[in-house]
């Protein structure tokens, strides 16, 4: 693989930056900046603008409305939109289900769901994980009946993210009970306004509130928005999965996280001296800067095959959504470490943005919260146990 950008490559750097700078609101940069919790209308509204230069759906082709962008662009604009602090895209409905209904969709569905995704019109949450179902997400027991022209679903999906915000939801449920487990789940595309459906929240440990239990009882569910085949699910899950594994290597994130690192550890003091210059603590940010650059590489690698119209593969998705959430966790390690004991105490209004944020405490107060959010990085998106798991069977055979 070449790994220097070209000429033309660097200009479109350029240009991603010149437009972040230009159209990224000031109150949105700094949410970011001081890594607050963002609202739906912090995240709708840059979404909308990047929608507007046709940016939103960044990763899809020209053809389903997208900017076309090759494995290098996509990646590039990433990395710069982390450096700019930019917030980082949702992906449920540009990454998740929009692929999914442009390669297995019907045309009507097309029609109906795309233009709010590219548009970031829509909110989109993933109905997948139940509470006996989540790492053998098989086992799913949420049913959907065959009422004639619509299904009946019944049950429970848990850690559903931004569900108390979105307005359609992608779900998997059970419409057959075949030997192989499998073999009886459909993807359904569900409407969150339809009766029947209660939004629960679970609050985090540091005070935000992004994860949900959603009940779903005798909820009516058109068959005009079943995705593909009936019982055909599982493989449009498998392709979606696939495609989320490879966005959990997290490079926007830890690009961010780096640069707020090194911001921090030059701000605070240690023995009179910033302490980026602590020859012990450089050398662990300089360990996981070496990490994070090989992580882009293989990003780099997995997306031009994505770019090349190809599948990741189990084993280098998995392998990247590893690596990346563990190297994300690193880097909030070292940033709760270099707050200090100043940095030590959870401050669960400064995450909402209320206080004084202005300054290097600030940032230090706020590492914390960072710590303990980001522990979830190695289990959404399925656990990294079961990740390597995977690697296991698909890549080493055993």
């Amino acid at each position: 693989m070449e790994l220097d950008f070209s000429p033309e490559e660097r200009a479109f750097a350029d240009e991603v930056r010149s437009f972040i700078q230009e159209n990224l609101p000031r109150d949105i940069f700094e949410r970011v900046e001081h890594d607050l919790h963002m609202q739906r209308n912090d995240s709708m509204r840059w979404q909308q603008i990047l929608a507007q230069r046709g940016w939103h759906a960044y990763t899809w082709p020209v053809s389903q409305g997208g900017p076309g962008w090759s494995a290098t662009q996509r990646f590039i604009f990433e990395v710069v939109s982390g450096e700019m602090n930019c917030p980082t895209i949702q992906p449920f409905g540009p990454r998740m289900v929009g692929p999914v209904i442009y390669n297995f969709g019907t045309e009507a569905q097309k029609a109906q769901h795309l233009p709010g995704i590219r548009d970031s019109t829509v909110w989109w949450c993933q109905g997948y994980s139940e509470p006996q179902s989540g790492s053998d997400l098989a086992s799913l027991a949420t049913r959907a009946e065959d009422h004639g022209d619509h299904y009946v679903v019944t049950g429970q999906k848990i850690w559903t993210s931004y569900a108390h915000f979105a307005d359609w939801m992608f779900c998997l449920v059970r419409t057959g009970r075949e030997a192989r487990p499998q073999s009886g789940i459909s993807f359904l595309l569900i409407d969150m306004k339809s009766p029947g459906i209660v939004v629960q929240p679970i609050p985090m440990l540091e005070g935000t509130h992004s994860f949900n239990a959603v009940f779903l009882t005798d909820v009516q569910v058109p068959k005009s928005d079943l995705v593909g085949e009936e019982g055909r699910g599982w493989n449009y899950a498998k392709f979606l999965l696939e495609h989320e594994r490879v966005e959990n290597s997290n490079i926007g994130f830890s690009t961010f996280a780096m640069r707020r690192l090194h911001r921090i550890a030059s701000d605070v003091m240690c023995r009179g001296k910033p302490l980026i210059e602590d020859p012990l603590f450089s050398a662990k940010v300089s360990t996981v800067k070496a990490q994070l650059k090989a992580l882009e590489m293989n990003t780099l690698r997995a997306l031009s095959s994505m770019g090349s119209g190809s599948s990741p593969g189990a084993g280098i998705a998995s392998s990247l959504k590893i690596r990346g959430t563990e190297i994300g966790q690193r880097i909030t390690e070292l940033l709760f470490e270099a707050a200090g004991p100043e940095g030590q105490q959870l401050d669960p209004a400064l995450m909402q943005g209320d206080g004084d944020l202005t300054g290097i405490n600030a940032s230090v107060r706020g590492a914390p919260a960072n710590y303990f959010w980001r522990r979830a990085m190695s289990i959404y998106g399925g656990s990294n146990e079961i990740q390597r798991n995977i690697i296991a069977k698909h890549v080493l055979g055993l």
